[in-house]
């Protein structure tokens, strides 16, 4: 089979497609035969070298799709369709970046769907973290309440935003670039806000004078104090992305906290396996039926995988990149 290997820590170039070995089965695990999988920062940060429990040589990907090709556990029958998260995937054993994973019964989610592999690819992971973290926020439907999304033209802040437009929050989200406004407001954002690097409260507050009641920030450690004077008294704060990395420097709960604010967070690992099975199946049911419509930047090669961490690097996608392992195409964009 052939499989992006991350031979050591280092730029897109320490990504090698080599042909492998087939995974042997083993008590436990299955082997799928990878249809699609999503690109996620975490496996940048992970190429670079600051995941410190992963040895090299790696076969990234966090997530995968694809069909049971040998099956070691009577409810996944070859010929299943699955999903896997998370679990560990790329990281203590080889990930999605090949044309066959062996992945733990535990972490598949079998799934019913019509969808294309590239659209489907898009979904686990980041449609997963959007829920999740907008569950964890505590968002009612229906509901008067305002949300920030920072980071949002990432792909879980699009998610995220066609989640909450569709069950009626007022919703806000930033961008660094103008060019991709137009993107945020097609994915359902109500105010598309502009990110210089520095503080929103500017702009933030002449929308809403007393702050969003919810703030999911996708960015992370840099912004994370910032949305935290942002929010309104008695809000709260949700972490679920590091796109500016993974730790707060001199980090102070008592002072840094406004008192009555919430700081909280959100890791799809939580919805790995068993416990995101059904929620995916509903993500896709709404997909199919056309409520939510993921937003695909562009379709890589497994060949073509280093000018697609790249891209990804560049901070040129809006919404999702999807890596096709056994598809011959080339940085294909889509307007899905």
């Amino acid at each position: 089979m052939r499989a992006a290997v991350c031979v050591q820590p280092g730029g897109p170039q320490v990504l090698e497609v080599r042909e492998l070995p087939v995974p042997q089965v083993r008590d436990g695990w299955s082997l799928v035969r990878v249809e699609g999988a999503g690109l996620n920062r975490s496996e940048l940060r992970t190429r670079q070298g600051h995941s410190p429990s992963v040895v090299f040589p790696r076969v990234l990907g966090i997530e995968c799709v694809g069909t049971v090709a040998v099956s070691t556990d009577p409810r996944l029958p070859a010929g299943r369709t699955v999903a896997a998260v998370m679990g560990e995937m790329g990281r203590e054993f080889d990930g999605g970046y090949a044309q066959y994973a062996l992945l733990p019964n535990e972490l598949l989610m079998p799934v019913t769907t019509t969808l294309p592999w590239e659209v489907l690819a898009a979904l686990p992971e980041t449609y997963l973290t959007a829920r999740g973290s907008l569950d964890t926020l505590g968002i009612a439907s229906g509901g008067q309440e305002r949300l920030l999304i920072r980071g949002g033209t990432s792909s879980v802040g699009m998610a995220a935003a066609q989640i909450a437009s569709a069950h009626g929050v007022e919703t806000a989200a930033t961008t660094r670039s103008k060019d991709k406004a137009k993107a945020l407001a097609e994915a359902g954002v109500d105010h598309v806000l502009l990110d210089d690097g520095g503080s929103l409260a500017d702009s933030v507050h002449a929308l809403w004078p007393d702050g969003p009641h919810h703030v999911l920030d996708l960015v992370g450690t840099s912004t994370v104090l910032d949305s935290l004077r942002l929010v309104r008294r008695g809000g709260t704060v949700c972490v679920a992305g590091s796109l500016s990395g993974w730790l707060i420097p001199d980090f102070e709960p008592i002072a840094m906290i406004p008192t009555g604010t919430r700081l909280t967070a959100f890791h799809s690992d939580t919805l790995k396996g068993g416990n995101g099975a059904g929620l995916l199946q509903r993500i896709i049911d709404e997909v199919e039926a056309g409520r939510y419509q993921p937003h695909l930047d562009r379709v890589f090669a497994l060949d073509d995988i280093v000018a697609a961490h790249q891209h990804m690097e560049a901070d040129q996608a809006t919404g999702k990149t999807v890596v096709l392992p056994w598809a011959d195409v080339t940085g294909t964009r889509t307007d899905s």
